[in-house]
This record gives structure tokens, C-alpha cells and sequence, in this order.
């Protein structure tokens, strides 16, 4: 349980999970494959708040089934405390489907009956959780059923007592009051008595109101929006805040003036509308970042504003809001683009500083070995055809030993193919180790990928926490049509990568093809940069000289100073080789880690091929033999 203070917001309500049609420009019908988001108006804006520096919890319950599991692990991910989540056994978490036809339309189906968060009761709401927050936010829909709305009043009641700022988001979807038909989730507004009576009760204790106009005059009873503000004035001292989509904004901190125009306002950002669900989520956590830091409410509005246009350029809700790094870039640099998302340097900042999880001492087990394997097999195996059939048990085994020395420490990972490694493949599902996939055709230069003759259809099969881990054999002095050649399947993976939500890890080895010196691998990645390609992970053969690493670090440093780090290679060398290399790369902080293979593996794996060793002591070597690179290295960087 968080300590009192210790959170900025608490969120309350909707939790759900969002498919969102990945077509653009065509019917709910005809779309035929679907993004799977965080979705729900509280979760989002704990996610957006969380993006943006604040300290958030959410407060809702999800089903105990996969999805309810989704959200809680991306909330983590995403640095939000899941405290008060519970876990409902008899119902499932809620779901919405959505699409994006054109500018206006926006198909929207909520699949909510008897659903998770809906369930949320006054026992659910703990006053030392209350109170381990500044302020708590909660909604319109929570408000729309008895049990609900209990939940909701008793969180209102201890934050009130705690001295805590209470938050209104309006968030009024008609269909989830039950006042259109269930296919009508896109309806915005539908006048009536009951539900305002029933907003309106809630308005006393508030400090905070933000709505949409349409919000506003459910919360008001009247569809004159200044009529509206002046009756939410009536029953209530707090800061109102009237979204006005491209204009931007509005706010009202005191009395209600003759006109819109007499309110605190900024203007919005001239920018191209690709989507609107998810704006207003994204300009209350915006807007958030600023008055719960006690910035001016011009400022404060700014935010909002940029958030929302940020997210209104993009696909989805929750993924879509930005990081606190990405909105200052925005705000100070601006964008040449109306539509944001085409936008390449603040896209790169978007996915770069919203990754999950950082890693600062890696160290990967590399077994994605095919070709290696396929001649090592015809070396010591009589029938090769039961040799092969034999490899992804020693991959396996492998996998096993990592995990055995490893501990479930999630800094260790695991290289592995989909040919012969696929049952280690589903084995790491389970756990939270690093994991990687080769995607390049062994030894191809001209580079190629294996599997499907698209790389992106190909990459669509692949869970999203496998890193995409590709091999190129690239000197400066190849031949320019090979050259060329490389560099458009390079752009090809970069850009599928990023269309699938995939990291990248790109591994380059130059002393293949030529001489290599102190600049060569530098002058290659910066070649790369060029080329518009950010890879999340380099993957490099050790340096001769600290001051080739010096430079390659340097590069990497000014060229993408999110990338995650440098990963060092094996090329098969002796132990002692490699340990040497350890101390001379650990003294630069870009570099990670490692991802061995052969060293570790190739002895074990030609004895147990060829019948010489169990799998007891074949495990037992692979165990140790990784375990003296992890005390190298370990020591490298403590030295």
C-alpha cells in the first residue's frame, strides 16, 4: 500500500481493453485485424499522467483472465501503481471495439454487460489508499449505476475528509447510461434529466470539472453551453474547464463571464485530425501535469491542448499520449508536419521514451544458431535427418540452464531462433526474461529475411515481447549494389518493426569483409542513422582499442540518445578472449551487457549431438560456462 502522499492522482472506473480496428477509412465491418490497447477513460488518463511525470494509481476492478491480467501488467509497465486493482473472479473485463472511418466517424462497440469494472463497490475503497494520494479523479460512467455510483461517493467522501483535491472528468457516453441502443457507442449526447440529477450531485465536492461542451451540458441540464457552465457554477466553487476540440480551450476560475471568450483560454495547435478517441483523455492528463504542480491554468491548458493534439494525430488512446520528454520537444521545437504522425524525428521520440523498462547490465544466452547448428549436426551425427530433429531439445536445455542461473533476474535474456528454437520460444512466454528472434536468412549478403516474403506479415506472428534481432555483414568498401541492396532491407525491417510494435536489435559485423580500424564501425552506424533507421539495440563484435568503442559510443550518443545500449557478440572466440574484451568494453556506460554463443555452447552441444553426454551434464556445462562469461563481466563493470 503506497504511503500517505505518495501519489499525485488516483483514478476511478473504467478499465477495459480496446481493439482497435487497424484499416483505416472503411466500416467496422470490413476491418479484419485489430490493435489490442488499454482502453477506458481513468486508465487512460493514469497512463497519460504516469507518461508525463505525475505519480498515478488506478482504482477499478478487471476480470481475473487474461485481459485483466493485460491491463494490470501494462500499468506497470507504464510506471502506474496497480494497488487498487482487484481482481473480480465472476466477471470478465470490459471490452471495446473501435474503428476509425474518416474524420468524423468514429465506430465504436462497449462490451460491458455484468463486466469487471462495473462491479467496483463501496468495499473496494480503502481510506489509506484514498489518502496516499494529492487528489483523486473520478467519472461520468461510474456515476450511471447504484453500486458504482456508492463506490465513487465514498471515495469522494474519505478524499474530502483527507483534505484531497476531487477531480471530475465527465466522460458521458449516452450508450453507457442506457439511453441509446447498444451499436450507437460513438453518440456523444443525449439530453436527460436523470442522469444530470444525477451528475449533479457530485458537483458540491469537486475542485476540478473538465468537460467537453457536449460534458458540460449534461452536467448543466441545458444545451446553451454558457447556461450550462453558469448552473455547474451554482452548485459548485471548483476550476471548469471547457474542451473546445481545435479552438482548444476554456477555463473558468471564477465567476461565469458573458461570453466563452471571457475565460482563461489558449488557442489549439493547427494539426491534421487522424483520431479523436483518446483526446480528452490525453488533454485531462495534460492539463493535470500542470495544476497538480500548481502551474498557471494558461499553462496548464497548454499542456492539455498539446497532449490532446498529439494524441488526435495518432492510433489509439493510451499508447498514443505522450511523454513528458516528447511534449517538451513539442512545445519548443514544433512540428513541419500537420500530420504529426508523419513526423519521424518526435515519432522516434514517442516510441523511444515510452518503452518499458530499462536495462543496465544484460546478459543474453545466444542460441539462435541455424546454420551452425545444420553443420554441426552433419559433422558427429550419423543420420542427420535425427540429429536435426534432435536440436531444439539441446536448445531446450539450454533455455533451462540460462533460467537455472538466471533466477527469474529479468536483466539475463535469451537469443533464440524459430526453426529450431520454437519450443523455447513458448517455454520464455512464461517468463520475464530479455528474449530476442533472429529474423535475417543465415550468412544471406545480400541481406534476406526468413519466413514470409514480407517482413512485416512475418513479424505480425510474433508476440510483441520478442526483439527482432537481425545480422548484417556490412563493410564501407562493399560494392555499391550490394551496399544498396542492404540498406533497403534495413530501411524495410526498421519500418516493420515499427509498424508492429516490435524493439530492434540490429548486429553488425564488419571484420567479415574487410579491414576494420578504429572509425569503421562508427562511420557504419552513422551511415545508418542516415538512413533514417534508429535501432532500440546495437549488437557489436568486440573493439581492438578504447578508442574505437569511444567513438562508436560518442556516435550512438549524439545520433539517438534514447538508444537503449550496445550488446556485445561472441564470433565464437575463447573464453579468455572474450573476458579481456569485457574489461576494456566495461568501461563505457552505453555498453549493456553481452550475447554469446558459440563459446558457451558449441563443446556441449557437438558431445551431446554426438552421444557423448547426458542431458544432466550437458545442462551442467552450458550452465557453467555461461555463468564464468557472467562473473566476467560482472566484475568488468564493477572494476
Amino acid at each position: 500500500m503506497p504511503e500517505p502522499d505518495s501519489l499525485d492522482l488516483i483514478t476511478l472506473g473504467r478499465a477495459s481493453v480496446d481493439l482497435y480496428g487497424q484499416q483505416i477509412g472503411g466500416r467496422l465491418e470490413d476491418m479484419g485485424s485489430f490493435a489490442k490497447y488499454v482502453g477506458g477513460c481513468p486508465a487512460n488518463i493514469a497512463v497519460g499522467t504516469a507518461r508525463l511525470g505525475l505519480r498515478s494509481a488506478l482504482l477499478t476492478r478487471v476480470g481475473d483472465d487474461h485481459f485483466g491480467r493485460f491491463i494490470t501488467e501494462q500499468l506497470q509497465r507504464e510506471g502506474v501503481c496497480t494497488d487498487g486493482i482487484v481482481k473480480d473472479p465472476a466477471r470478465l473485463t470490459a471490452l471495446a471495439i473501435l474503428g476509425i472511418r474518416d474524420q468524423d466517424s468514429f465506430p465504436l462497440l462497449f462490451y460491458r454487460e455484468n463486466c469487471a469494472d462495473m462491479a467496483l463497490c463501496e468495499a473496494d475503497i480503502r481510506e489509506e489508499f484514498i489518502q496516499s494520494a494529492k487528489a483523486l479523479l473520478i467519472t461520468g460512467t461510474h456515476l450511471s449505476a447504484p453500486g458504482v455510483a456508492a463506490a465513487s461517493k465514498k471515495a469522494i467522501l474519505l478524499a474530502k475528509a483527507a483534505g484531497r483535491k476531487v477531480i471530475l472528468d465527465g466522460d458521458y457516453r449516452p450508450v453507457l447510461w442506457g439511453l441509446t441502443t447498444p451499436d450507437l457507442g460513438e453518440e456523444r449526447f443525449v439530453e436527460n434529466q436523470a442522469v444530470t440529477e444525477q451528475l449533479q450531485a457530485v458537483l458540491p465536492d469537486c475542485d476540478l470539472i473538465v468537460g467537453t461542451e457536449e460534458e458540460l451540458h449534461i452536467l448543466g441540464g441545458s444545451t446553451q453551453t454558457l447556461q450550462a457552465i453558469r448552473k455547474v457554477r451554482e452548485l459548485s466553487a471548483a476550476t471548469i474547464v471547457c474542451k473546445l476540440g481545435e479552438k482548444g480551450c476554456v477555463v473558468f476560475d471564477g465567476d461565469i463571464p458573458q461570453s466563452l471568450t471571457g475565460g482563461i483560454g489558449h488557442g489549439g495547435f493547427p494539426i491534421e485530425v487522424f483520431n479523436v478517441l483518446g483526446a480528452g483523455d490525453a488533454f485531462m492528463s495534460g492539463f493535470l501535469r500542470g495544476w497538480l504542480r500548481d502551474l498557471p491554468l494558461v499553462e496548464c491548458c497548454r499542456l492539455a491542448n498539446a497532449a490532446g493534439a498529439l494524441v488526435v494525430s495518432r492510433h489509439g488512446c493510451a499508447p498514443a499520449i505522450p511523454s513528458w520528454q516528447e511534449m517538451q520537444y513539442f512545445l519548443e521545437q514544433g512540428s513541419p508536419f500537420n500530420a504529426l504522425r508523419q513526423d519521424h524525428k518526435l515519432e522516434h521520440i514517442h516510441w523511444a521514451t515510452n518503452r518499458s523498462r530499462e536495462y543496465d547490465n544484460i546478459k543474453v544466452l545466444a542460441i539462435d544458431h541455424r546454420s551452425q547448428f545444420e553443420a554441426l549436426v552433419e559433422s558427429v551425427c550419423q543420420d542427420t535427418q535425427l540429429g536435426l530433429q534432435r536440436v531444439p531439445a539441446f536448445k531446450r536445455l539450454a533455455f533451462d540452464a540460462m533460467s537455472e542461473l538466471a533466477q527469474g533476474d529479468p536483466e539475463y535474456g535469451f537469443l533464440v531462433d524459430g526453426r529450431f528454437g520454437t519450443p523455447c520460444l513458448e517455454q520464455a512466454a512464461d517468463h520475464d526474461y530479455w528474449l530476442g528472434r533472429p529474423i535475417e536468412l543465415p550468412g544471406s549478403m545480400p541481406l534476406e529475411f526468413e519466413g514470409a516474403n514480407d517482413v512485416a506479415t512475418e513479424l505480425n506472428e510474433w508476440p510483441l515481447n520478442q526483439v527482432v534481432k537481425c545480422l548484417c555483414f556490412y563493410h564501407p568498401d562493399d560494392d555499391a549494389e550490394v551496399k544498396a541492396r542492404q540498406e533497403r532491407q534495413i530501411l524495410r525491417l526498421f519500418d516493420a518493426c515499427r509498424k508492429t510494435r516490435h524493439e530492434l536489435l540490429l548486429e553488425i559485423i564488419c571484420s567479415k569483409n574487410g579491414a576494420v580500424d578504429e572509425g569503421t564501425v562508427a562511420g557504419v552506424i552513422e551511415r545508418i542513422y542516415d538512413l533514417g533507421v534508429y535501432p532500440d539495440w546495437w549488437k557489436l563484435e568486440p573493439q581492438r582499442n578504447a578508442n574505437a568503442w569511444a567513438s562508436i559510443q560518442r556516435t550512438v550518443q549524439q545520433r539517438d540518445p534514447y538508444c537503449r545500449g550496445i550488446v556485445l557478440l561472441g564470433l565464437s572466440a575463447p573464453s579468455e578472449e572474450l573476458i579481456a574484451g569485457f574489461q576494456l568494453a566495461a568501461d563505457f556506460p552505453l555498453i549493456k551487457g553481452f550475447a554469446v554463443g558459440r563459446t558457451i555452447f558449441a563443446d556441449p552441444a557437438r558431445r551431446w549431438l554426438a552421444g557423448e553426454i547426458d542431458d544432466a551434464t550437458a545442462k551442467a556445462m552450458l550452465k557453467e560456462n555461461f555463468q564464468a562469461l557472467v562473473a566476467a563481466w560482472d566484475a568488468a563493470r564493477a572494476g
